[in-house]
């Protein structure tokens, strides 16, 4: 019923899955209830089934077995009527929804998914993107640089501030704050935007450069508003939100009525994202979040402290920046990142990034001041053409960073 070998997807919503039966259970029947579970099954014959509804089914077009026949990559292709055009929830109740709960699998990830165009332009997409955002930092065409303020909780909002001056003017574009950073007794958001964003002004009237501060704004929706309006009052360019603890119901709100540019923090997606048997790809959550409309997202390093393979993490970063009917999204790479490791990342991801580094940046000897100029340092060098090795010679900043951490690819 639900597997047809010769169905050629044309304008549908095609998923690719990891399957892995449960026992007893064949390879098949186990792709018919996905396919029929996510879109118009039930686990018995039903009276009120008629053709139409029947015509609306998911089709199992393709199923590559393993080697020993035990597991199973399938591809699932969904008319695009099953879906609500802009309800990212709703897309996701279907897809990845009750399916993950079957007793017919033992394993099942969702790989991939592709949207047709019915779907993509029913989405906004980030509002600035990444040529919006590099023409509001008046940065055109090197790596944007960020950090994040260390130790990532307990500062007060003042000694907060202080820290993100020192990384601006050290060469830091984008100071944010970390995932678990709100509005805690000693650091209230408030006091703490007030502050960082008057050290912001003060940065860029002795650098001459833009700077950014990133306040994270994330609480349920209706706090949150009010902190996206209160950074926006106050002269804030930028809001930051934990977009997978938040929700996408919540993002897609922000996103409609906040005109600031939009950072997500991919916080908690390990739950989702790492296992290999069951959950959904950073791949896949990605795609979803450019549709909604996040202009920059942490899209993993290859290199520093978080996992994610080669392959895996590059595929994401494609995904973010290829030409579609929506703006392109900024790819951040963060997470156990030092001025060493500069001249990989950029070889790998390209310029079209941010690189975020925290410790990389106030672990530095000299201190923070030291570290972000380290780091600008180290992007200098790269876009000259020169080995971070040969241009610490002249730039003790960057040579102590590199006496400390040494450079490194992986």
């Amino acid at each position: 019923m639900y597997i047809d070998t010769s169905y050629r997807p044309k304008s549908d919503v095609v998923c690719t899955f990891y399957l892995k039966p449960s026992s007893g259970v064949s390879l098949e029947q186990a792709a018919e209830a996905v396919a029929a579970e996510s879109s118009i099954g039930t686990w018995t014959d039903i009276s009120t089934m008629n053709k139409s509804i029947y015509n609306m089914r998911a089709r199992v077009f393709k199923i590559e077995a393993g080697a020993r026949k035990t597991s199973a990559i399938i591809k699932v292709a969904y008319p695009a009527k099953l879906f609500e055009p802009g309800n990212m929830p709703q897309i996701l109740s279907s897809i990845a929804g009750n399916i993950f709960g079957m007793k017919s699998v033992s394993a099942l990830r969702l790989l991939d998914v592709n949207f047709p165009k019915s779907i993509t332009k029913s989405f906004p997409g980030p509002r600035y993107g990444i040529l919006g955002v590099r023409k509001l930092l008046k940065i055109s065409d090197r790596p944007l640089l960020g950090t994040i303020i260390k130790p990532k909780i307990g500062l007060s909002s003042r000694d907060h501030a202080k820290v993100a001056y020192e990384a601006w003017v050290g060469g830091i574009d984008i100071v944010k704050d970390d995932e678990n950073l709100t509005n805690q007794s000693f650091n209230r958001f408030k006091t703490r935007v007030v502050a960082t964003l008057r050290m912001r002004d003060k940065a860029e009237k002795e650098t001459g450069e833009r700077k950014v501060y990133m306040p994270n704004i994330t609480a349920p929706y209706e706090e949150m508003m009010k902190r996206a309006e209160f950074v926006a009052a106050h002269g804030g360019r930028y809001v930051m939100v934990d977009v997978i603890t938040a929700g996408f119901s919540a993002l897609h709100s922000v996103r409609k009525h906040v005109k600031l540019v939009l950072h997500a923090h991919r916080a908690m997606h390990g739950a989702i994202t790492r296992s290999k048997d069951f959950g959904i790809t950073m791949l896949a959550l990605a795609k979803m979040l450019r549709l909604v409309g996040v202009d920059q997202l942490h899209a993993g390093t290859i290199v520093g402290k978080m996992e994610g393979a080669k392959q895996e993490v590059m595929n994401v970063y494609y995904a973010l920046r290829k030409k579609m009917n929506v703006k392109p999204v900024f790819p951040v790479a963060s997470g156990g990142l030092h001025p060493g490791m500069v001249e990989k990342l950029i070889s790998l991801l390209g310029t079209d990034v941010i690189i975020q580094a925290g410790g990389g940046v106030h672990g530095h000897p000299n201190g923070t001041r030291a570290g972000a100029t380290a780091m600008r340092q180290a992007v200098d060098a790269v876009m000259k053409g020169v080995s971070l090795v040969s241009y610490a010679k002249d730039h003790k900043e960057l040579a102590s960073a590199l006496e400390k951490w040494g450079p490194k690819n992986r």
